[in-house]
């Protein structure tokens, strides 16, 4: 029988560490659960056994309280982003909420960090402990290839070959290979080397990345790593695991990568969730098109 209270205090870290939402998102979301959870249990249901119908219900229970669309669609989202979640974790098979459509809003544009600020971070780990090693194998692996955190930590000894290239898997089970940079294959060969033995001896061992007790690294401990280390680097931003995904994504788009190249290197099944990122960097597109168009030259317009 599944612990409702222990998958939920899962899923919070989840939304703080994978996704990186605020506390007080967090919060909101969590408060959604726990009404739906009090409703079907109301009607002698579970999170385990709820139907479309029981979410249609909901809904309708959900109209007559008047609530704005922004307020609507949040918890219709909540609901939605945890059934999804339970199928990934195998807790439920299905989603009942996957035929359920969310009012359209704006979206909001996810944070990233500017080219110097993601410089700062990856050499923040001082190469003279086992740690610094494997933090900055870490981040440059992580922001090199775009990897969710989960994808990240999931990574095994041998994941990463000597070409220079990640192999991971996402959500959905999908399989992905994505090519790394020069530094991120040589960090992660130098943790490999000099750091990973330190940390770990037990040669049953698997994963790739470990903590100090050379068991596999998790989501909280990685939060924490990242947070020390954009201190250390002087940046004040609210730095999340993902805004290095984020930061991945924009910079690639700003290089000049194609859409449909990034679409497959983040693992996106849609291209309209990659499309948001092409929204991020107008600010460079203004300069682009001040200093290539002709009518767009000051002094040259009369």
């Amino acid at each position: 029988m599944v612990n409702w209270a222990r998958t939920l205090a899962e899923y919070s870290a989840y939304l703080r560490i994978e996704k990186g939402l605020s506390e007080n998102t967090v919060q909101a979301y969590l408060g959604d659960l726990r009404q739906f959870q009090a409703f079907l249990e109301q009607r002698g249901g579970s999170f385990a056994g709820a139907q479309a119908e029981n979410v249609e219900q909901y809904l309708h229970y959900l109209a007559e309280q008047e609530l704005s669309a922004r307020s609507r669609a949040r918890k219709i989202s909540a609901l939605k982003n945890f059934f999804a979640y339970l199928v990934e974790e195998g807790i439920r098979e299905d989603n009942p909420c996957a035929y359920i459509s969310t009012p359209k809003l704006p979206r909001r544009l996810p944070d990233i960090l500017t080219e110097h600020e993601v410089i700062a971070l990856l050499e923040a780990p001082k190469l003279d402990k086992p740690a610094g090693y494997r933090d900055r194998a870490m981040l440059e692996v992580l922001y090199a290839a775009g990897l969710r955190v989960s994808e990240l930590l999931a990574l095994n000894l041998g994941d990463i070959d000597e070409l220079g290239f990640v192999r991971c898997t996402g959500k959905g089970n999908k399989e992905r290979i994505v090519p790394l940079g020069s530094h991120a294959l040589r960090a992660a060969q130098l943790y490999v080397l000099h750091a990973r033995p330190r940390l770990c001896e037990n040669v049953r061992e698997r994963a790739l990345f470990v903590n100090q007790r050379g068991r596999r690294l998790t989501r909280q401990g990685f939060w924490k790593i990242i947070k020390a280390r954009a201190k250390e680097a002087g940046i004040e931003k609210n730095i999340t695991p993902h805004m290095l995904r984020h930061s991945f994504a924009t910079h690639l788009l700003r290089g000049g990568a194609d859409l449909r190249s990034v679409q497959e290197m983040l693992g996106h099944a849609d291209l309209a969730t990659t499309q948001i990122y092409t929204h991020l960097d107008k600010g460079h597109l203004r300069d682009v098109y001040k200093q290539a168009h002709p009518r767009a030259r000051k002094g040259e317009d009369r």
